[in-house]
């Protein structure tokens, strides 16, 4: 045991250390395959479920086929389509400009491929995930595996990723971009002529028939793919922009004036004027031509309102707003008779451009146009009205006020029946005529002719008792006589071949011509119709044989002479007659009166003094000299004027009512 036994303890070591070397050996050999073999263990999950086919059911192995087939079917056309669409890439990120129309077909085709996508993509996940409801029902596949599979089918299931990468929104982008582009390289600015004689009434579009196609075209894409919005934002950017730039070409800041500004409306008179050619302008050229250009561009993105409203936003914007304030800030200025003109101005203007109105503005998109021109247009009818039914009680408030000191004629009378001359003019009967019948259309009442006719004829009989009470106020009789002829001179005169002298009628005017004659004469007898007498000869041909008696006598004769000549002129010096014919007649009528006398009594008798060395305290006057100082009566010279105010019955002036005249005095 003792030798055999070592012996044997020998080889077990030694077969033990043999076996180490050639684990180690082995370990050695089998590192390398190491990653082959742990490949082989994930693999072996798939390979299972292959092995699991082999071990299924026969038909159930059998009918998978034809499930597969028609998941896979959707699923390649899908693939193909998706090919398809990145295949439109290269084009669609190129420049639209070149060739728009050609990009727009490209366009039209990624969104009928993105249709396709979309309305097959579904069908194709479905497919999908049947098949692997049935891989799973019938146990064809490992468990794990399809769950993995319904794990990658999840966020398919749950929305629509973008088929298309982003290909369409940037294509979108670009055909904005050019629309922009074309709008803002065809918009030219619309300037007003000078002279609007010969001009067309309605401004020719501003944009070209052939980039009206493709701003339209572009305008469809947008639409279909649900971006129009934006198209508008930037038409309404673009054009708006350049209606705003035409409107400030016309120095339009005197519409931003506000009622404390203003001065009475004379002070805007030459600002009413320009507002009314201003706005017929932006409306028939200006918001015309805008609103084809809008009907063109959008008539087939869908209804009309969305081309109304894209034309409403470039109206208010552009300033339509800042016109109709400014009418409104004339309302509300002070009343007085010339705001009365510049209403029916306004509302001439606005009546004009009626149907234009309407046409542009009157669609739902334009309500608060609407309501501010419907307010306008009320307050400027009851502001006329309202001022022509107060001249006539105007007028008769200024009997109350003392004429004119020197005689003259008030100005106001003149401006009052120059007044009535235009309000019966061509320019505003009609105006006039149609504003009092829609006032009297308000009130449920019918017009007449009679209504403003008979309401002129009542201020003109209104002046002519003005006139009788006057008279009665002057102390002097012949100064009420000059004052007189003043004034029937002109109710003829100036009236014949006028509008109010037609309505007056040629016998109301002969009466006036007839009554300035009688007072010419009451005139002449009651003032210088007494100087002759006093160069009678009586007395002088009795002293025929005594010079010196003879003289002593035409001395006395001419003091008195010489007196009463010095005292009328003195005293009619500052006279007025205020027309220059009549004042020329009535100085001549005063000259044959006096002077021919005064010759002839000078020539007959002067030599008598001939001799005297105080003979120039006698004779102070040629008949040369006194002809010239007649001639120089009655001329209109510095002096009080007469203030017509606008009054209240109370004897209050009226807030609302300024002067009748535009100076607001009636004397010079």
């Amino acid at each position: 045991m003792g030798g055999r036994g070592i012996e044997n303890l020998e080889a077990a070591r030694q077969a033990l250390r043999a076996g180490l070397a050639r684990s180690r050996a082995l370990d050695a050999a089998l590192a390398p395959a190491a990653p082959r073999l742990d490949e082989i263990r994930k693999r072996l999950p798939s390979l299972d479920a292959s092995a699991r086919l082999i071990r299924a059911d026969g038909r159930a192995v059998g009918s998978a086929g034809g499930h597969i087939d028609r998941a896979v079917g959707p699923a390649a056309a899908v693939l193909k389509v998706f090919d398809a669409v990145h295949g439109l890439e290269q084009q669609l990120l190129a420049d639209p400009r070149a060739d728009l129309h050609g990009y727009l077909a490209v366009l039209r085709s990624l969104e009928e491929a993105l249709r396709l996508l979309s309305n097959n993509y579904g069908v194709a996940v479905q497919w999908l995930d049947d098949i692997v409801d049935y891989l799973d029902d019938h146990f064809l596949a490992e468990p794990r595996f399809v769950e993995e599979l319904r794990t990658d089918l999840g966020p398919l299931k749950s929305s629509l990723p973008a088929l298309d990468g982003g290909l369409l929104a940037a294509a979108l982008d670009k055909i904005e971009s050019e629309f922009r582009r074309l709008l803002a390289e065809h918009t030219i600015l619309l300037q007003m002529p000078s002279d609007t004689i010969g001009a067309p009434a309605i401004a020719p579009s501003p944009i070209s028939i052939s980039v009206i196609s493709k701003l339209r075209a572009i305008v469809e894409r947008a639409a279909v793919n649900n971006r129009l919005d934006r198209c508008i934002s930037i038409y309404v950017d673009v054009r708006g922009a350049n209606v705003r730039a035409s409107l400030r070409a016309l120095d339009l800041e005197y519409l931003e004036i506000t009622p404390a500004e203003f001065h009475g409306v004379q002070s805007i008179e030459s600002y009413i004027q320009k507002w009314g050619q201003h706005l017929e302008f932006a409306v028939k050229h200006i918001f015309e031509a805008e609103f084809k250009v809008c009907i063109e561009v959008f008539e087939r993105a869908g209804p009309r309102d969305v081309a109304v409203s894209c034309f409403a936003q470039i109206a208010a914007q552009a300033g339509i707003h800042a016109f109709l304030r400014f009418g409104k800030t004339v309302t509300e200025t002070k009343k007085d008779p010339i705001k009365l003109l510049k209403l029916l101005d306004i509302f001439a203007t606005l009546n004009k451009l009626r149907v234009d109105f309407n046409r542009l503005f009157g669609g739902n998109a334009c309500t608060e146009i609407q309501n501010q021109t419907r307010d306008l247009i009320k307050r400027v009818i009851e502001g006329a009205c309202e001022i022509f039914g107060e001249i006539l009680h105007q007028v008769e408030l200024q009997r109350q006020m003392p004429p004119p000191p020197n005689g003259a004629m008030p100005r106001f009378v003149s401006f009052v029946t120059d007044y009535c001359n235009k309000l019966l003019s061509e320019e505003y009967l009609p105006v006039l005529t149609q504003v009092l019948i829609i006032h009297q259309s308000w009130k449920k009442e019918k017009f007449q002719e009679r209504l403003l006719t008979g309401a002129i004829l009542d201020i003109f009989k209104a002046l002519e008792a003005n006139l009788e009470t006057w008279l009665k106020s002057y102390g002097d009789a012949s100064l009420s006589h000059i004052f007189a002829m003043n004034m029937h001179w002109h109710f003829y005169n100036n009236l014949k071949g006028t509008k109010l002298g037609d309505l007056l009628g040629e016998a109301k005017l002969k009466v006036h011509a007839k009554l300035k004659d009688t007072y010419a004469e009451y005139f002449l007898r009651e003032s210088w119709g007494n100087l002759p007498t006093l160069l009678r000869r009586e007395g002088l041909a009795l002293f025929s044989g005594g010079k010196t008696k003879a003289r002593d006598l035409l001395k006395q004769k001419l003091k008195a002479f010489n007196e009463s000549f010095s005292k009328l002129y003195q005293k009619q010096l500052n006279w007025v007659i205020s027309e220059k014919e009549l004042r020329e007649k009535i100085c001549q009528m005063i000259v044959q009166t006096v002077v021919p006398s005064y010759d002839s009594y000078m020539q007959n008798y002067g030599s008598l003094l001939e001799q005297d060395t105080n003979a120039s305290k006698y004779v102070k006057y040629t008949a040369q000299n006194l002809e010239n100082m007649l001639g120089s009566l009655f001329q209109h010279r510095n002096g009080r004027t007469m203030s017509l105010s606008m009054k209240r019955s109370n004897g209050k002036v009226n807030d609302g009512m300024a002067n009748l005249s535009r100076s607001a005095s009636t004397v010079c």
